[in-house]
C-alpha cells in the first residue's frame, strides 16, 4: 500500500515523498492511491510527453555524434574554399599506399578538400552543374557510382554538356542518371548535395580552368537551413526536366 506524506523543509520548499508501506487498518487493507495529491491524469500524460520528446532529441543527438565519429570529425562541417588551387596529386584519395609521382602530395589544397567532401558520400550524390569537363571530378563521381554504390543523379545544361571535353557522356555511359535543361535558358547552378545533408555550392564550375585559373569560391555546410532549399530545388529541376514529359531529339543523343 502507498501513503503520501507531505514534508516542508526550512527553505519552505515542499517535496512529496512516496513511501511504500504494507499495513492493515481495522482489519481492512487501505486502497492505495495511484497518484499523489495535486496530480491529475492530464498532468501525468503531459510529463510523459515531455519525457518522450527529450528522449527523442537525445537519440537524435546520439545519432549525430555517431555519424561524426564514423566520418572522423567531431563537429558539423562548415568550410569556405577559394580557388584557384595549386596542382597536387590526388591518387592517394583513391588508392592505398604511397604514390611515387613527381607532383606535390597532401590534403591542404582547396581542391583536395573539395574532393574529400564529395568522397564522404555514403548513399547519395545529387549534382546540379552548369559546365563539367574536369577529369579529376569525373573520376570522383565515377568512383562513388562504380566502387561505392552511391546513387548519383546529375542535372546539367543542354548546351554546355555538348562542348569539347565535357564529362557528361562518360557519366551516362557508366549508367549514371543525367538530365539536362529542357527550357530555353541555361541551367546555371553549381551545387551538390551529399547524402541529403551536406551542401557544396558556390561559383565554381567543374572545369580545369575554374579549378586552376579562375577566382572562385565554394561553401561547404551541413546547416539544414541551407541544405533543405537546395534539396527542394534539385527535386524540382529533376522532375521538370524528365525527358518522358517533353521528349526531344537531343534527349536521345548519347555523347
Amino acid at each position: 500500500m502507498r501513503r503520501w506524506r507531505r514534508v516542508t523543509t526550512r527553505h519552505s520548499k515542499t517535496y512529496i515523498l512516496y513511501i511504500f508501506e504494507n499495513y492493515q487498518l481495522l482489519g481492512k487493507k487501505k486502497k492505495p492511491k495511484m497518484l499523489p495529491e495535486g496530480f491529475s491524469m492530464g498532468k501525468t500524460f503531459k510529463l510523459l510527453g515531455i519525457g518522450v520528446v527529450a528522449a527523442t532529441l537525445s537519440l537524435e543527438g546520439i545519432s549525430w555524434l555517431l555519424r561524426c565519429l564514423r566520418d572522423g570529425r567531431g563537429r558539423p562541417v562548415k568550410e569556405v574554399l577559394f580557388f584557384p588551387t595549386t596542382v597536387t596529386c590526388i591518387n592517394h584519395l583513391f588508392l592505398p599506399g604511397p604514390c611515387s609521382c613527381s607532383l606535390p602530395h597532401g590534403d591542404g589544397t582547396p581542391f583536395t578538400r573539395l574532393l574529400r567532401h564529395l568522397l564522404s558520400a555514403r548513399s547519395s550524390l545529387d549534382l546540379c552543374i552548369f559546365a563539367f569537363s574536369s577529369q579529376e571530378l569525373c573520376r570522383v563521381v565515377l568512383e562513388l557510382h562504380r566502387q561505392r554504390g552511391v546513387s548519383v543523379r546529375v542535372v546539367t545544361d543542354k548546351d554546355y554538356m555538348m562542348i569539347s571535353g565535357s564529362q557528361i557522356g562518360a557519366l551516362r555511359k557508366a549508367g549514371i542518371s543525367v538530365r539536362h535543361e529542357l527550357g530555353g535558358f541555361h541551367m546555371h547552378h553549381k551545387f551538390a548535395v551529399v547524402d541529403k545533408k551536406l551542401l557544396i555550392t558556390g561559383s565554381l564550375n567543374w572545369t580545369h580552368q575554374a579549378v586552376q585559373g579562375n577566382k572562385e569560391n565554394v561553401l561547404v555546410t551541413e546547416d539544414s537551413g541551407f541544405v533543405r532549399p537546395f534539396l527542394l530545388e534539385f527535386e524540382k529541376l529533376w522532375d521538370a526536366n524528365d525527358p518522358a514529359r517533353s521528349p526531344t531529339l537531343s534527349d536521345f543523343i548519347m555523347l
